[in-house]
């Protein structure tokens, strides 16, 4: 059967460089990109500090999972990966650890990083092999070290991928809601995501101007925490607050009030309790980190080219990331800089059909893909 379906590949790659070549417009490498999409498959993974998805081409999106891993700390093995290992945090027992091997934004692990990165490539494979490994791309927050840049690349290398790309997260959300990336006018898009958040302003194809900061979901996670620890003596974790945020949440205020149940552990008694807040609390929470994020959009405004500010008086600015579907926030940010906010469709998984799309027009997009001219040498 496997020589059956090598001969079967082999004659459809033969007839797809005939056609290739009969045309006076086909180049050698359109021949070659041809040839290898048929052995080998194109995937596109947004490395987030939350979570980590994976976009497969012709095929969209195939995975969302927490950007954890479980390992037992007696064989060093990894006990589970993603959704399972995210149920264990803060459950497991003494000899078995779960943790996060993306800290804002980049690897902070790269053994446990490259365990979960070849998780989720095999994961994705598995129903769609192919002969060859896959053709990767990697979205990364903008501004990221050359050693950052080369542990992701050598961390999807290991992992069993063919070809690594790396591409900044917004760049790559930008591109994924088919915005005029290219075009000789201006887009400021706002990526807010789980470590990190990316403010990007974007002409030609490239980053004209940018600002990377560590205010994003989890810094409001644990704004929430300490509020609830100071203001009602209650200690919560992480998951609780992540829970408030998306579902009590509201940044701005309405006259209709959102409520919710929070559980904790009395910090007095010592005793599980359980109280009611509102949207208020959360919102007291989280305005010192809301007020940095502003501060931030507006410092990176004050430093763009004026041509640039023009062009987004009238397009506006687009927000991406899970942070984007916080109630109220592109409100917040629009009455503070005067101009419109537009979330964009689907903000979570922006970043991954953005490394999509790139997959699919590489030559297009090259530009837009992060160099290694400036990488260190390899010392042998």
């Amino acid at each position: 059967m496997r020589a059956l379906f090598l001969c079967l590949d082999f004659s459809v790659i033969f007839a797809t460089m005939t056609s290739t070549m009969a045309s006076p417009l086909s180049t050698v490498g359109k021949i070659k990109d041809r040839m290898f999409r048929l052995i080998s498959n194109d995937i596109g993974i947004d490395l987030g500090t939350a979570n980590t998805l994976v976009y497969l081409a012709g095929k969209g999106v195939v995975i969302d999972e927490p950007s954890v891993v479980a390992l037992n700390k007696k064989t060093s093995r990894v006990v589970a990966v993603g959704s399972a290992a995210k149920e264990m945090l803060g459950r497991t027992p003494a000899h078995i650890q779960a943790e996060r091997p993306i800290i804002d934004g980049v690897i902070s692990n790269f053994e446990v990083a490259g365990e979960m990165i070849a998780y989720l490539i095999n994961k994705a494979e598995k129903e769609y092999p192919k002969l060859l490994g896959p053709r990767v791309i990697v979205g990364v927050p903008s501004g990221i070290t050359n050693v950052e840049t080369r542990a992701v690349r050598d961390a999807a290398t290991d992992a069993g991928a063919r070809e690594v790309y790396i591409v900044e997260e917004p760049m790559a959300a930008a591109i994924g809601d088919r915005l005029p990336v290219q075009q000789a006018k201006g887009t400021i898009i706002i990526d807010i995501g789980g470590g990190t958040t990316d403010i990007a302003v974007i002409s030609l194809g490239g980053i004209v101007n940018s600002k990377n900061l560590k205010i994003a979901g989890d810094k409001f996670n644990q704004d929430i925490v300490a509020y609830m620890r100071d203001t009602y003596k209650v200690l919560i974790g992480e998951k609780t607050a992540e829970d408030l945020k998306m579902n009590v949440g509201r940044i701005i205020e309405k006259q209709e009030k959102k409520k919710g149940k929070m559980r904790g552990r009395d910090l007095i008694t010592g005793l599980p309790k359980e109280i009611t807040v509102t949207d208020k609390d959360i919102r007291s929470a989280m305005q010192n980190s809301v007020d940095t994020l502003l501060d931030s959009v507006k410092a990176v405004i004050e430093t763009t080219p004026p041509e640039i500010i023009s062009d987004t008086i009238g397009s506006g600015i687009y927000l991406s990331g899970g942070g984007a579907l916080i109630d109220g926030l592109d409100k917040v940010i629009s009455d503070a800089i005067k101009v419109p906010v537009h979330v964009v469709a689907d903000p979570l998984t922006a970043v991954a059909r953005g490394t999509g799309v790139i997959l699919e027009n590489l030559s297009e997009y090259e530009e837009a893909l992060v160099s290694y001219d400036n990488e260190l040498p390899i010392i042998q």
